[in-house]
């Protein structure tokens, strides 16, 4: 899975409902997987039994953006729900609001979740719904949202979750950028010391 966020342009999957929680993105009977893989073809695995679900519809096959309405990802606190969104493919989100847990481990799982007002997503619902093959660009580095049909909305992000996503670095990968002045401090320490905690 790509790491680095700086712009993607995707085809859009319109989901247009509110209060779309954990449960439904990740039913709990595939919480008990032990892997963290292959969680992207169980997401809305209950609603993905009615052939009229978006997702099961040919014009939006491949999607990697998803346009929904408030409060998405509310409920559970399951990280799974992230997990399976990105392995489906999703690289962005886009809603009026987010349950604040998903929306952090948003990402920390690589995916750019981004709040634009509800008149903006009901436009970009209506244009998905209404032209065929959809696509919408974000960019992070100028934080914008763009249509090949002249839609253009700005986004905020935090400045340090921008910095993480547009560098493809998760907590890990933040602590070796200090490598250099860890192995510093190591090697001031008295031997007896070394492995120790400080």
């Amino acid at each position: 899975m790509e790491q680095r966020f700086v712009k993607h342009t995707g085809l859009v999957v319109p989901l247009d409902r509110v209060n779309v929680d954990t449960d439904q993105i990740m039913p709990k009977q595939f919480l008990k997987r032990i892997e963290r893989t292959g969680f992207g073809e169980f997401v809305f695995h209950d609603w993905r039994s009615d052939p009229a679900f978006e997702l099961n519809q040919p014009r939006y096959q491949g999607a990697s953006v998803l346009v929904t309405g408030k409060n998405f990802g509310c409920g559970s606190s399951r990280e799974h729900a992230p997990w399976g969104l990105a392995q489906y493919g999703f690289r962005a989100i886009i809603a009026p609001s987010f349950a604040d847990i998903f929306y952090n481990n948003c990402f920390k799982n690589f995916m750019l979740p981004v709040v634009l007002s509800e008149a903006d997503v009901a436009d970009l619902i209506s244009r998905a719904r209404s032209l065929a093959g959809y696509a919408l660009t974000v960019d992070l580095e100028a934080q914008v949202v763009t249509d090949g049909h002249g839609f253009r909305a700005a986004f905020d992000v935090d400045p340090f979750r921008r910095y993480c996503l547009l560098n493809g670095l998760d907590d890990i990968g933040l602590t070796l950028q200090q490598e250099g002045a860890i192995a510093d401090f190591e090697a001031t320490r008295p031997a007896y010391r070394k492995g120790a905690p400080a």
